[in-house]
This record gives structure tokens, sequence and C-alpha cells, in this order.
């Protein structure tokens, strides 16, 4: 039994370094791949954990359902979110929220035009970022655009864009085969089928002779300057 804990600890850790250089350089000094240890945790996510340090967890009981192939496309989708900047940030939004009511209410009662105006704009950021949060249709296409762009890596990591395109396509059926939960499913059917609709365009362009490649979106916010940097 020890040994076999053994072994599988060991294995993990292979995997958690081999991930890691499949990290662009200019984002391995500052982006970790750790093994999620939440409870009932999602395949891969990306938590910002400070100004430049961003945390990859990763369920390692589940990825092992999912061939290599399958795995460097789903981590380099995660890569795409952060390069893309659309990981979620902090939370503070429902404590703004909370303090920005409070200070409305209280700025009527003591009628300090001022302040009640900036307890309303604390209300109205926090208000905005919580519904960018959770809004399904944005979240939807930020999920897509890391698609496109987690092809664009495969293929500077030396996959061809056929291949790419299979691999993603492949591990989104599978994520779809074995989800349970219908809504997150849904999610997952979603990609797929914009998947195809991308891969049918660009064996168009091929057909075509334009062997035109994919072109790489804007990294934005800090990452752009960091790219800068380089």
């Amino acid at each position: 039994m020890t040994s076999y804990t053994t072994s599988s600890a060991r294995a993990e850790m292979n995997e958690l370094r081999r991930l890691k250089t499949l990290l662009p350089p200019e984002l391995q000094s500052w982006v970790m791949v750790e093994s999620s240890t939440e409870v009932n945790p999602p395949l891969i996510r990306s938590e910002e954990l400070g100004k430049d340090e961003v945390e990859i967890q990763i369920d390692l009981a589940k990825w092992e359902n999912l061939a290599i192939d399958q795995r460097n496309l789903m981590f380099w989708h995660e890569v795409a979110r952060i390069q893309n900047d659309t990981i979620p940030k902090e939370g503070w939004e429902m404590a703004a929220l909370a303090i920005g009511l409070g200070g409305a209410v209280g700025e009527l009662w003591v009628q300090d035009g001022l302040l009640l105006l900036l307890a309303l704009s604390l209300c109205g950021i926090s208000g905005y970022r919580l519904w960018q949060k959770n809004n399904g249709e944005k979240n939807l296409k930020d999920a897509i655009d890391a698609d496109e762009k987690a092809i664009i890596l495969a293929t500077r990591f030396g996959y061809t864009l056929k291949n790419a395109y299979q691999s993603l396509g492949s591990a989104l059926k599978t994520l779809i085969e074995q989800t349970p939960k219908r809504n997150q499913r849904k999610k997952y059917e979603e990609r797929l089928q914009a998947l195809r609709r991308s891969a049918s365009k660009a064996k168009q362009r091929e057909d075509q002779g334009g062997n035109q490649p994919l072109q790489t979106p804007p990294s934005r916010s800090r990452n752009a300057a960091r790219m800068r940097n380089i």
C-alpha cells in the first residue's frame, strides 16, 4: 500500500513538472502549476494569488482520465485564459457591494451628498463586476476565445493544426461524456460546436491554398505589458 501511494505521488509530481514545461517562456516565472486541494474541484482552473502570481490548479484524479494530447490542449486552454486576462480576480465584489449599500443608506440618513455619491459609485462598480463574473454569454465567449488561442499555442509547441483541433475536440467530447451536471455539459457542447466551426474554416483556408496561420489575439492589460518587456 505504501509503495503504491509513493508511486502515485511520484507520478503526480512528474505530471505537474511536465505541465510546467508546457508554459510559454514568458509565463514560467510567475505562473505555478499545482494539484488542487479542494473537495470535488473542477478539472482545471486558474486563481490569481497576487499581483504578479497566478496558480493553475488541477484535479489530478480526473486529469488521469484524459489522454496526454487531451491534457495538453486543456492545459493550453487555461494558459490562454491567463494570457487573455480572463481568469477570476480576487472576490472583493460582494464585500464592496455590501459596504457601498451600507454607506449609501447611512449617507441618506446624514444627507452628505458627496459621500452618498461615492457609496453609490462603489455599488455600481462592484455590481458591474459581479454581473461580468456571472454573465454566461461573456464567459462562453471567453472560453471559445481561449480555445482558439490554445490551438495557436499547440502549434507553437510542435502540433500540426489538424492534430491540435483533433486533440482539443476529443478532450471536449470526453468531458461531455463524463460530466453529469447539465449546465456544465452544455458549456462543453457549445465550445465543441464553436471549435468545429473554427476547424472547418481552417480547413477551407488550407484547401484554398492560403495556408494562412491563425492570428494570435492580442494579450490584454498586464500580460501585454509583460510581453513588451521581454
